[in-house]
C-alpha cells in the first residue's frame, strides 16, 4: 500500500508542476519576446522604437505593482489565487493582441505584467507544498522550467510569428498559454488551504531580519551583474565574436539550453547541499565567467562556451533563492517574499541594461558591459556568502 501511495503522490506532483510550468512558459514569452518584436510593433502602430520600448517598461511596472497586490487576496486558497492570476495572463495578453492603438497596448502591457511576480511567488509556495521531503528546491526548479524552455521555444516562435505574419499573434500565443495554464491548474492542482493570515502588518514582519534583504540584494546585484553582459549579447556575438546576424537564432537557442540546464541543476544541488551556499558558489563562478568573456569573447567558439556557462549561471541561482526566501519568510510573509524576488530580478535587469548602456555610450566596445558587471556580481556573491554563514546555517 505504501508503494502505491508514493507512486500516486509522485504522479500528482509531476502533473501539478507541469500545470505550474505552463504559466511560467507563457509569462517568459510575454516578458522577453517583446524585445524581438519591437520593430514590428513600431511599424504596425506607426510609433518610434523609443516609444515601443516603453511597452517593456510598462510590463516591468506591472510586475512591481502586482507582487505586493497579492496582500489583498492573501486569505484566498492558493489554488484560487493561481486561477485568478492565470486568468489575468489570458485576459491581459488577449487585450494586447487586439489593442487598436499605442496607449491601449501600453495599458495592456501593464496588465500583462501584473500577474508575473505574483504567479512566481504563489507557484513557488505551491510547488514546495506538493514536493516530497528534501525535494523542495527541485520542485521550484521544475515549476520555473517553463520559463527557461520558453527561451528555447516560445520566444523564437513569438518572433517568427511577428515577423512572418503579425505581432498581434505573439500576444495571442501568450493568451493561449494562459488558457492552457488555467485549465491545467483547474484540473491538476489539488485543493490547497490558504496561508495563515497574520494580518496586513504580519505580511511584512519577516523583513525585520537582515536575511531576506541579503537574498534580495544578492538577486538584484548578482543577476544584474550578469545581465550587464547578457543585455547586449546580440551585438557582442556579431560585432566582437564575428558571427553573422543570420546565426543569432540558433545561438539564442543554445543560450536558452544553458538556462534550462542551469535551472534544473541549481534546484537539484540546492536540495542536496545548502541552497544559499549553492547560489553563492554559482554567483562566484559568474564573476570569473564575466572576466573571461571580456578577454576571450573575440574567439568565436570560446564565446559560445562562455555564453552557455553564463546563461546557466544566470538561471542556476533562481530556484535556490526562490526556495530560500520562502524559508526565511515563514510565519505569514511567504507570499510577499516569494513574489518580491521577481521585483528584485526585474529591477536588477533594468539597472544592468542602463549601466551597460552608459559604458557603450562612452565609446567602449561590447566587451565592456561584462567588465562593468563584475563588481555587481562580486557584491552579490559576497551578500549570499554572508547569508549562508550568518543565517542559513542556523535554520
Amino acid at each position: 500500500m505504501m508503494f502505491f501511495y508514493v507512486l500516486t503522490t509522485e504522479f500528482i506532483m509531476k502533473k501539478s508542476l507541469i500545470a505550474l510550468a505552463f504559466g511560467t512558459f507563457g509569462l517568459d514569452i510575454a516578458e522577453f519576446a517583446m524585445m524581438g518584436i519591437l520593430g514590428s510593433v513600431a511599424d504596425g502602430l506607426q510609433i518610434s522604437i523609443t516609444q515601443a520600448g516603453h511597452l517593456i517598461s510598462a510590463y516591468a511596472l506591472g510586475v512591481c505593482v502586482g507582487a505586493p497586490a497579492l496582500l489583498w487576496v492573501r486569505h484566498y486558497p492558493l489554488k484560487r489565487i493561481l486561477l485568478l492570476l492565470a486568468a489575468i495572463i489570458l485576459g491581459g495578453n488577449l487585450f494586447a493582441a487586439v489593442a487598436p492603438n499605442y496607449w491601449t497596448l501600453l495599458a495592456a502591457r501593464f496588465v500583462s505584467g501584473f500577474p508575473h511576480g505574483a504567479y512566481f511567488g504563489v507557484a513557488s509556495i505551491v510547488a514546495q507544498r506538493l514536493s516530497g521531503p528534501g525535494k523542495g528546491a527541485q520542485a521550484v526548479s521544475l515549476m520555473m522550467a517553463g520559463m527557461t524552455i520558453a527561451t528555447v521555444v516560445g520566444v523564437p516562435l513569438g518572433t517568427v510569428l511577428s515577423t512572418g505574419i503579425s505581432w498581434r499573434l505573439t500576444f495571442l500565443l501568450v493568451a493561449c498559454w494562459g488558457l492552457v495554464a488555467l485549465l491545467g491548474i483547474r484540473i491538476w492542482i489539488p485543493r490547497l488551504d490558504s496561508l495563515p493570515d497574520t494580518g496586513f502588518k504580519g505580511q511584512f514582519r519577516f523583513l525585520k531580519s537582515p536575511a531576506p534583504w541579503l537574498i534580495f540584494g544578492g538577486t538584484l546585484l548578482g543577476e544584474g551583474g550578469v545581465y550587464c553582459w547578457y543585455s547586449y549579447i546580440d551585438p557582442l556575438l556579431t560585432q566582437v565574436s564575428g558571427f553573422p546576424a543570420s546565426s543569432l537564432t540558433w545561438l539564442m537557442i543554445v543560450a536558452g539550453l544553458g538556462m534550462v540546464a542551469g535551472n534544473l541543476l541549481g534546484g537539484r544541488l540546492a536540495d542536496r547541499f545548502r541552497a544559499g551556499m549553492v547560489a553563492a558558489m554559482v554567483q562566484s563562478c559568474m564573476v570569473f565567467t564575466l572576466l573571461l568573456i571580456f578577454f576571450f569573447s573575440p574567439i568565436s567558439w570560446f564565446s559560445v562556451v562562455l555564453m552557455v556557462i553564463g546563461t546557466a549561471g544566470l538561471f542556476g541561482v533562481g530556484s535556490p533563492l526562490q526556495y530560500l526566501i520562502i524559508r526565511f519568510s515563514k510565519g505569514g510573509g511567504e507570499m510577499l517574499g516569494a513574489a518580491s524576488i521577481q521585483i528584485a530580478f526585474n529591477v536588477g535587469n533594468a539597472v544592468a541594461a542602463w549601466l551597460g548602456g552608459l559604458v557603450l555610450h562612452a565609446g567602449y566596445d561590447y566587451r565592456y558591459p561584462a567588465l562593468v558587471g563584475i563588481p555587481l556580481a562580486l557584491t552579490g556573491a559576497v551578500l549570499l556568502f554572508i547569508l549562508h554563514y550568518r543565517y542559513e546555517r542556523k535554520l
